[in-house]
C-alpha cells in the first residue's frame, strides 16, 4: 500500500509496478493495457497471437509508456507455465494481473451446446482464468502481495440470451473471485472482478451487429446505449491501484444500469 499522502497523484499512481493483462490486443483488454501504462505501470500485452500485442506494446511505448508483449494463449497449460516463467525470470515479481481474455464460440439454445464449444469455453474462461490467477498469486507472495482483476460479465449474474455455457462461466469467474480474495487476503493479494455490461468490441459483435438483438438489449439499459472499452478501463485503474487497498472480493458492475431493471 502507498503510505504517501492520499492525493489523485498517489492513489493512482503504478510507477514500479509491473502489471500482465490478458487478452489485451484489441477492445477492452487494450484499453486496460494502455490506461495501466499512462498511470505508470510497466505492462505486458499479452493474448494468442504476438502482432496483435506487439501494436498495442508499440503504441504504449509511443505514448510514453513501458510496455513488451508476450503471447499466451490461456487456454493451453504449457503456454500459461511459460508466461509466469519468462516473467520472473525477466522482472523477478507482478505487481498486477488483469485475467481479461475469454472465449465465447457458442451463440445459441442451451440445449443445443456442443462438447467442443463446451470444453473450448471452460478451459479458456474457468481452468484459465483460475491457473492463471494461482501462478500469478504465488509470483505475488513473494513480493508482499498484489491485485488480480478479474473480468467478468453481466451475464454472470443475469444469463444472456444464447450465451449459456458463456454466462455459467462468468458466473463461476465472480464465484473464482470471491474464492481468491478470502483465501489470499493475508497475503497482501487482494482480487476484485469487472462486470462489462455491452461493450462495442469485435469480441460482442454478434450482439451488437444485429440490430434486433439490439434493439432488444437497448430495452433493458436504463444509459439506453452501448459502453466504449475505454469506460471499462477506468474501474481495473482503481482496483489495480491503492485507491482501493481495502476492497477485495468484489464485484463490480459496469454496465449502464443493466442489473438494476
Amino acid at each position: 500500500m502507498n503510505t504517501q499522502a492520499n492525493t489523485p497523484e498517489n492513489l493512482f499512481n503504478l510507477s514500479g509496478r509491473i502489471a500482465l493483462v490478458t487478452g489485451a490486443s484489441r477492445g477492452i483488454g487494450e484499453s486496460i493495457a494502455k490506461l495501466l501504462a499512462s498511470a505508470g505501470a510497466h505492462v505486458i500485452v499479452s493474448s494468442r497471437k504476438i502482432d496483435g500485442c506487439q501494436r498495442v506494446a508499440d503504441e504504449i511505448k509511443e505514448a510514453g509508456g513501458s510496455a513488451e508483449a508476450l503471447a499466451c494463449h490461456i487456454g493451453e497449460m504449457d503456454q500459461i507455465e511459460a508466461c509466469f516463467k519468462a516473467i520472473e525470470e525477466k522482472h523477478g515479481k507482478l505487481n498486477i494481473l488483469v485475467n481479461n481474455a475469454a472465449a465465447n464460440p457458442y451463440f445459441g439454445h442451451v440445449l443445443d451446446t456442443g462438447l467442443d464449444a463446451f470444453q473450448k469455453t471452460v478451459d479458456v474462461n474457468i481452468r484459465g482464468y483460475f491457473f492463471m490467477s494461482s501462478m500469478g498469486a504465488k509470483l505475488m507472495k513473494k513480493n508482499g502481495g498484489g491485485s488480480i482483476v478479474n473480468v467478468a460479465s453481466v451475464n454472470g449474474i443475469i444469463p444472456g440470451d444464447m450465451q449459456g455455457i458463456y454466462s455459467i462461466t462468468k458466473a463461476s469467474v465472480i464465484a473464482m473471485t470471491k474464492t481468491f480474495a478470502k483465501e489470499c487476503a493475508l497475503l497482501g493479494i487482494r482480487v476484485n472482478a469487472l462486470l462489462p455490461g455491452l461493450t462495442d468490441t469485435k469480441f460482442a459483435s454478434t450482439l451488437t451487429s444485429n440490430d434486433a438483438i439490439l434493439k432488444m438489449a437497448m430495452m433493458h439499459i436504463p444509459m439506453k446505449r452501448v459502453a466504449m472499452p475505454d469506460e471499462m478501463a477506468g474501474t481495473v485503474l482503481y482496483l489495480a491501484s491503492d485507491a482501493s487497498s481495502y476492497t477485495t472480493g468484489a464485484a463490480i458492475n459496469v454496465d449502464g444500469g443493466y442489473l438494476l431493471v
